[in-house]
């Protein structure tokens, strides 16, 4: 797994200077008209200087206050309404969220940021940030060490015990913990390299998210809306695919009729976003966020924040113009975050199979951070993302390819998304076949044996003891949960929810309660075989000139997006 990291980042910084300096005009674009809004901005790249489109601006200035005045008061007369209605009243915490963000976000149109960051700064910095960096490296990262022990050991020790749980399973727990970040430090591709202040920040998240879901309900509720949102939203190109196909043949959601058919209009809506504008605004708001908080680059950030709740193939379409760019650190997170969550498309049938929603929306929300901290322990940032700090508004079209308009934008995408598409089919039929004929193979080898069914599920399974061990599953149940981690990585997270669902239902030999919320955490990822050829299509079709990159990197960052979901069930044990 370890690779020429020099040689590689020499590669690739020729290349990424080369394509900056084909881009640079259209940087510039961005540079000398730094009064424009976003919409704005991107009108101007996108080649509409014409009479039209400078009418259109004109309006919008001169209108824009009544327009955006207007608009914040028919979201807070919503807001009003919704609370006081009987039949909505019990998701107040959720609509707030959803009013006030808009509002707020309307408002800082017309508040300049100096007037906000002004008092912030004049407080903040001579009493926290100038202190705080004014110590030691060593000791700053002492502190942040201590942090991080400290929510660990109150978290596994400073809550009640539930049935079934002593205290000797908690500290097991806590010692897996320690395991895992020992065993990537020491498979680290560059240990001299790592940032610690990251994966210390990240690995606080993790735990931080644990306890405000898992003990907060309104936490688990905000989250919980965010993916029956993005469930939704995937679910409405189920109507596209109705015209080719009956309702029977759509409401069994294969992968074919449905996966794909939201690949596609994602990808497309998502193309119509970047002309808009509203995707550049995204990405550079994450860029200056996670960049304070865990050093990483935007569109680093955005991958990891929008995996689980839209996916690992269309997060990775958020970054679009950004991919072929992209450092081998950065594309490892971005594989890593894609595996270590799942999609909301997919949420809902996770439910129907039993799966506490719950522990799914958990799960997912903790590998947001746990993914950037693995990764990074792994493979190690060498090079100078584009995206570090700042973001720079481009949608990577080619001269004169821009759209005309927002529906050819999203004509556009549409295109694209099917060769996207394409390629992911072609990519998880032959990685499936693969896996079938190695298991058709090991069946026959351990016929001779006198094994009548040696696979790969039975044989990762074992290998899989030890890692169950350290996530504090009880020691009668630790092979029932380690095969089933088993069936996750060789076939998919679907087929281990169903052989759990049949524990839990049919046998007459049920999962305890602890091992059951362990594996549930645990399963809650589309790190599996298939997810592999996944992300190679993807990635390879968004960066084909980084293909080789691509593969090469695919098997270490599907270990990694495997071992977040296992780190958080882990943590998960600490407090159940």
């Amino acid at each position: 797994m370890a690779y020429n990291e020099k040689s590689s980042s020499a590669v690739a910084v020729t290349r990424r200077e080369s394509d900056l300096a084909r881009r640079s005009s259209t940087e510039s674009l961005g540079k000398d008209k730094s009064d424009f809004t976003d919409v704005e901005e991107a009108q101007v790249k996108s080649g509409s200087g014409d009479e039209e489109g400078h009418g259109r601006r004109e309006f919008y200035q001169k209108y824009r206050p009544f327009i955006l005045s207007a608009l914040a008061l028919v979201i807070l007369g919503w807001w009003v309404s919704s609370t006081v209605l009987k039949k909505t009243r019990h998701r107040w915490i959720v609509q707030t969220f959803f009013a006030w963000s808009f509002i707020l976000i309307i408002a800082f149109r017309y508040i300049p940021n100096s007037v906000v960051t002004r008092p912030v700064g004049a407080v903040w910095e001579p009493l926290v940030q100038r202190p705080w960096y004014s110590l030691p490296y060593r000791t700053r990262l002492a502190v942040g060490w201590l942090c991080l022990l400290g929510i660990v050991f109150g978290s596994a020790f400073g809550f009640p015990l539930e049935e079934g749980t002593g205290y000797g399973d908690r500290a097991i727990s806590v010692l897996g913990l320690a395991v895992f970040q020992f065993c990537f430090w020491l498979t680290s591709a560059n240990r001299s390299e790592i940032p610690w202040p990251t994966i210390i920040v990240g690995l606080f998240l993790q735990q931080a998210i644990a306890l405000f879901v898992l003990k907060s309900g309104a936490g688990f509720s905000i989250f919980r809306w965010i993916a029956t949102l993005a469930a939704d939203f995937l679910g409405q190109a189920d109507a596209g695919s109705g015209f080719f196909f009956d309702a029977e043949t759509t409401a069994k959601h294969w992968f074919f009729v449905n996966t794909l058919g939201s690949i596609i209009f994602f990808i497309a809506f998502v193309q119509m976003m970047y002309y808009l504008g509203v995707m550049q605004w995204v990405i550079k708001h994450f860029a200056w966020f996670f960049f304070k908080l865990m050093n990483v680059s935007g569109a680093e950030a955005v991958v990891a924040a929008a995996s689980p709740f839209i996916g690992q193939g269309e997060s990775a379409c958020l970054v679009r113009p950004y991919v072929d760019l992209m450092t081998v650190s950065e594309l490892h997170v971005t594989m890593t975050s894609g595996f270590s969550t799942i999609a909301g498309s997919v949420l809902v049938a996770y439910i129907n199979l039993g799966v506490p929603p719950q522990n799914l929306i958990t799960s997912s929300v903790m590998s947001i951070p746990a993914s950037l901290a693995i990764s990074k322990l792994r493979m190690p940032e060498v090079e100078e993302p584009v995206t570090r700090g700042q973001v720079t508004v481009d949608r990577g079209e080619k001269k004169g390819s821009e759209p005309a308009n927002a529906l050819h934008a999203f004509s556009q995408g549409a295109t694209f998304g099917l060769l996207v598409a394409g390629q992911i089919l072609t990519n998880v039929l032959t990685v499936l076949a693969l896996v079938a004929m190695i298991n058709g193979l090991l069946t026959w080898i351990g016929l001779g044996f006198g094994i009548n069914h040696l696979t790969l599920e039975l044989i990762v399974g074992y290998i899989f003891y030890p890692i169950t061990f350290f996530l504090g599953v009880p020691r009668a149940e630790i092979l029932r949960v380690s095969q089933l981690f088993a069936t996750k990585l060789v076939a998919n997270e679907f087929s281990a929810y169903l052989v759990l669902r049949d524990i839990m239902e049919k046998s007459g030999n049920p999962l305890s309660p602890r091992a059951y919320t362990i594996a549930s955490y645990g399963l809650c990822g589309f790190a599996n075989l298939g997810s592999l050829g996944i992300q190679i299509g993807v990635l390879g079709a968004l960066a084909p000139s980084r293909s080789k990159v691509i593969a090469r990197i695919a098997w270490s960052a599907m270990v990694c997006g495997f071992m977040s979901t296992l780190q958080t069930a882990g943590i998960v044990g600490m407090l159940v």
